[in-house]
């Protein structure tokens, strides 16, 4: 497994913005979840649901507290 990239916030909602990246709550907790949901984020039970529909080389940012 190679080392995970890390980006700043500004960066991350640029790229969400521009439909350039999925961002993803990685909480299991849907409630969880639902409390720290920020602005164009799904939940990771949505982005599991999505993982057959997605490309190879769709960007994916992960976020948590």
């Amino acid at each position: 497994m190679g080392e995970v990239a890390r980006t700043t916030p500004a960066e991350a909602r640029r790229k969400v913005t521009a439909g350039e990246a999925l961002f993803v709550c990685a909480y299991e907790s849907e409630e969880l979840c639902g409390r720290m949901m920020l602005e164009g984020g799904i939940s990771l039970a949505q982005f599991r649901s999505r993982l057959g529909s997605l490309d190879k080389g769709q960007q994916i940012i992960f976020y948590c507290a």
